[in-house]
């Protein structure tokens, strides 16, 4: 009894870490699991056999297979097909929701929401329509994709290998598509006819742009040469019609908050203002004035706004880029990574900074000049995802070989492992290998593909759900869930199984919820004396729902600041597909998988 109450105390704490989001996922995942060796709960020889674990050798794999096909370019002509849609919003929905539920049942949630935001934001803006309307949905379509097939997501390599401890095989590939299937025509019904009306359809104030976020926080020089050298900010707009939302002057160390339209400029002042980037290049065109951005450079040295041979990027951070919780003097963002910061956004900001003080979030929008040579290589170091193709082909400078190639390895996994003639963890190992022997991606490229912070995450929640097997603690609540069975009907424990699911993904990582969940719903089935395949396809299908918060999947939390989506919003949108998974998903798991 004693170590059911370390364990509960561990992930009650556990719990409560990762919803307050100040100390990072993994390491309040592996600190929880040294908590449990120290206490004796977990002996130290098996401290660290999850990451030995089938799902995790997937989970990587499955990440590195993703990163390939981007790379390449594979699946590049079917997204761009959707820009040439009809003119009708629904239907440009279901077009943006059915590719991207498709891609992301065969490969990472994440991976597939970069491939499909560009391709939604720039249909918004030939549409003349704001992106929110368009960017909720392919998210939840990443997570409703997810569903399908074995690899589609996370908890359903969790589940399938749990399967195992009850003396039976793995889920096969597709076992997973009758739910899930059913689950996204559903999600993709409903979005297309009622929950995209229930997005609001912001704009910003000035000018009707398309994104509804603050306007990024630049900087400006007022360098040599410069037309607005002794004019006033009101000159802004009486001679040059820009209309410039300057919000402080920082002249010789001094900052000048919310200076008068009659301040006159000098040489040497660093202008801090809000504005769209389309403002800051004719900014730059029209009065001469240099973006100074997050450089360290003495004044007058910033860098040029229109260097052939850099492109002028939009880009949203992951919750696992290396740049979250430090600003862009302590990441070294010139010297490590070749570029130079030009502009932050971040929904809800309003205090007066300098740019190079920020520190990143994820979510925080980000606006970067690089060498077009290495964009791809940016993004990937970044851990971020660009916004907008800036007029870059999709497919231009791809090799439709390794097109090809990477393709072809990546469906003969999948036909490997469907067959049976390897299994899901071998069969995409060895798919992830060939992508590097056959130069599809190199091997810096392999491992920058790999999310660390997940897989550390998994490795070490795995042994703290053995744990609670192992203690008893499981069983403890199982049995409870039991007498609630005996009140109700076998049926409604699954619900009740599925709404603590639900609870628990859209507070915490989807994977932690899987893992936490699968003990119990074994338990759960040995006391109700019923197969255990039902409870834990439920486990599965809500771990999955991640509907109701922004922080409940990283798809959620990258789109929120693009979209200028607000907390609630989530749920609003979201409950309806919640309820229809409890309601429709309950007796279609019944059928498809018996008690």
């Amino acid at each position: 009894m004693g170590q059911q109450i370390i364990v509960f105390l561990v992930i009650a704490v556990a719990l409560i870490l990762f919803v307050d989001g100040r100390i990072r996922y993994d390491f309040v995942a592996l600190s929880g699991l040294l908590v449990l060796v120290v206490t004796g709960v977990i002996i130290p020889e098996d401290a660290f056999f999850g990451f030995s674990h089938p799902a995790v050798i997937t989970v990587a794999s499955v990440l590195v297979i993703s990163s390939a096909l981007i790379k390449t370019g594979a699946i590049d002509y079917l997204v761009v097909l959707l820009n040439r849609s009809t003119k009708r919003i629904s239907v440009k929905i279901m077009g943006l929701m059915i590719v991207t539920a498709t891609i992301s049942g065969f490969m990472n949630n994440v991976g597939a929401l970069a491939l499909i935001m560009p391709i939604a934001i720039s249909v918004a803006k030939d549409s003349k329509l704001s992106p929110s309307i368009f960017l909720m949905p392919i998210a939840f379509a990443s997570l409703l994709g997810g569903m399908m097939t074995e690899i589609g997501t996370p908890p359903n390599l969790i589940i399938s290998i749990y399967r195992t401890e009850a003396g039976m095989e793995p889920f096969a590939f597709f076992d997973f598509a009758p739910v899930g299937i059913v689950m996204v025509i559903i999600g993709i019904t409903y979005m297309t006819l009622v929950g995209w009306r229930l997005i609001p359809h912001r704009r910003t104030s000035k000018n009707e742009q398309l994104f509804d976020i603050d306007e990024y926080l630049s900087e400006v020089l007022v360098a040599e040469n410069c037309k607005m050298i002794g004019k006033t900010l009101r000159d802004f707009y009486t001679v040059y019609k820009l209309e410039i939302n300057v919000i402080g002057i920082i002249r010789n160390g001094r900052k000048i908050i919310a200076p008068l339209a009659n301040e006159q400029l000098t040489l040497g002042d660093i202008l801090i203002l809000k504005a769209i980037p389309t403002e800051l290049t004719e900014l730059v065109e029209k009065t001469g004035m240099m973006l100074k951005g997050a450089k360290l450079d003495e004044l007058g040295s910033g860098g040029e706004f229109s260097k052939k041979d850099l492109a002028l990027v939009e880009v949203v951070l992951r919750g696992d880029s290396p740049l979250i919780g430090r600003n862009a003097v302590e990441t070294q963002l010139r010297n490590r990574f070749n570029l130079n910061l030009v502009a932050v956004s971040r929904k809800g900001t309003s205090s007066i900074r300098r740019l190079k003080s920020f520190k990143f979030r994820p979510g925080d929008i980000l606006l970067i000049q690089v060498p077009e040579s290495i964009l791809q290589d940016t993004y990937s170091k970044l851990r971020c995802l660009p916004l907008a193709g800036r007029g870059v082909s999709f497919t231009a400078g791809k090799s439709k070989t390794k097109q090809y190639i990477a393709l072809g390895i990546f469906a003969s996994s999948i036909t490997l492992t469907t067959l049976g003639v390897l299994p899901v963890q071998i069969a995409f190992s060895v798919a992830a290998l060939l992508m590097v022997l056959t130069d599809i991606i190199n091997p810096r490229e392999f491992y920058d593909a790999i999310e660390w912070p997940t897989i550390l995450m998994l490795g070490s929640l795995l042994p703290i759900g053995g744990a609670l097997q192992s203690s008893g603690g499981s069983d403890t609540i199982a049995n409870f869930l039991m007498h609630v069975s005996t009140i109700l009907s076998p049926a409604y424990t699954i619900v009740v199984l599925m709404i603590l699911t639900m609870v628990l993904t859209n507070l915490i990582n989807n994977s932690a919820s899987a893992v936490l969940m699968a003990p119990i719903a074994l338990s759960l089935s040995v006391f109700m004396g019923v197969s255990p395949d039902p409870l834990l396809m439920s486990v599965c299908v809500a771990s999955s729902s991640a509907f109701l918060t922004p922080i409940g999947h990283q798809s959620n939390m990258l789109v929120m600041g693009p979209g200028g989506y607000k907390f609630t919003d989530y749920w609003k949108v979201g409950l309806p597909i919640s309820l229809s998974v409890i309601i429709v998903g309950t007796p279609l798991i019944l059928r498809v998988w018996p008690f």
